[in-house]
């Protein structure tokens, strides 16, 4: 039979795990079972090392565009050291956000470093699927397509982000939540001089940009947060949560669709059979559809609640 102590131990192994994840509404099976098991493993030790986790950060950059610059030759050997390549850069990726978590050692500036990672490493892709297809006959005309995937692949990214932090916000308050809005960047971007914080006003103006195109594509949402601030600064009553919770649940798996783990499979895929360019299509015209269902979900759910809340008030 097991012993008590190991049964503990069990249990004590079980509760930091569960410390170092965001949530499992917006946790994805993937993620779950394999990377973040192997990120909990990574900052423990990055913890005991003393490495930070925006250094985490930084090394997975490393990693992920290294993985592109594989994926620039049609040599199958050559693209599966890319691949392991990947995988553990998303698993540097996952570990930063645990080690911050673990150590209470959050930074609106980790953020941010952590979301132009992927954007990184995905550039790097891109790039080398361009070069690589030129190689096998495309004309420039590619690069077109390249762009315009790039492009997509940063509204799903940041829509994703931004869906899965709102139903943080919600089920968890601000202290679950890195949900951010464009008006409080924008008092504390206006506070910052050039002069004496020329590079956080610098990152801070990227961020501003970034936050107010998740805005745009979202006005419905954005009138709901706006009422939630307003009048349930305190948080929200619990049978509202609950209420959420039940309806916005189900839209988290469309946010995962559009992350990481989808898309690097099927881009492995194309790899494989040597059709690298097919990633493009794919982020083009699979990926962006359910971009947009997940959009007009997500409007429908917030429509719903902000009546919801009215009728609360009244």
């Amino acid at each position: 039979m097991e012993s008590l102590h190991a049964k503990n131990s069990k249990a004590a192994d079980k509760t930091v795990f569960e410390n170092s994840l965001k949530s499992n509404d917006t946790e994805e099976k993937i993620d779950i079972y394999f990377y973040r098991p192997i990120g909990l493993r990574i900052a423990l030790f990055c913890q005991k090392v003393g490495l930070t986790p925006n250094a985490v950060t930084i090394i997975s950059i490393f990693f992920g565009v290294a993985a592109g610059i594989l994926f620039y030759y049609p040599s199958l050997s050559i693209n599966f050291i890319g691949m392991l390549s990947l995988m553990f850069a998303n698993s540097l990726d996952s570990a930063d956000g645990q080690l911050a978590r673990l150590t209470n050692n959050k930074s609106r500036f980790g953020r941010i470093l952590d979301g132009f990672a992927g954007d990184f490493w995905f550039a790097s892709i891109h790039i080398a699927i361009c070069l690589r297809s030129m190689n096998e006959g495309w004309s420039a005309a590619i690069w077109v397509l390249g762009i315009l995937a790039g492009v997509s692949h940063m509204v799903q990214s940041a829509m994703a982000d931004y869906y899965r932090n709102v139903h943080l916000f919600f089920i968890k308050g601000t202290s679950g939540s890195e949900l951010d809005n464009s008006k409080d960047l924008q008092a504390e971007y206006d506070r910052l001089t050039w002069s004496n914080n020329a590079w956080m006003k610098f990152v801070l103006k990227g961020y501003l940009n970034y936050t107010k195109m998740q805005e745009r594509f979202s006005p419905k949402l954005q009138r709901l947060l706006e009422v939630i601030r307003a009048d349930f600064s305190n948080g929200l009553p619990a049978s509202l949560i609950k209420d959420f919770r039940e309806q916005n649940k189900p839209l988290m798996k469309y946010t995962n669709i559009v992350q990481f783990n989808t898309r690097v499979i099927f881009l492995f895929l194309w790899l494989i059979i040597d059709y690298a360019w097919i990633y493009f299509f794919f982020d083009l015209f699979i990926l962006n559809p359910i971009l947009i269902y997940m959009c007009n979900r997500q409007e429908k759910v917030s429509t719903h609640f902000y009546n919801r809340i009215n009728e609360y008030k009244a």
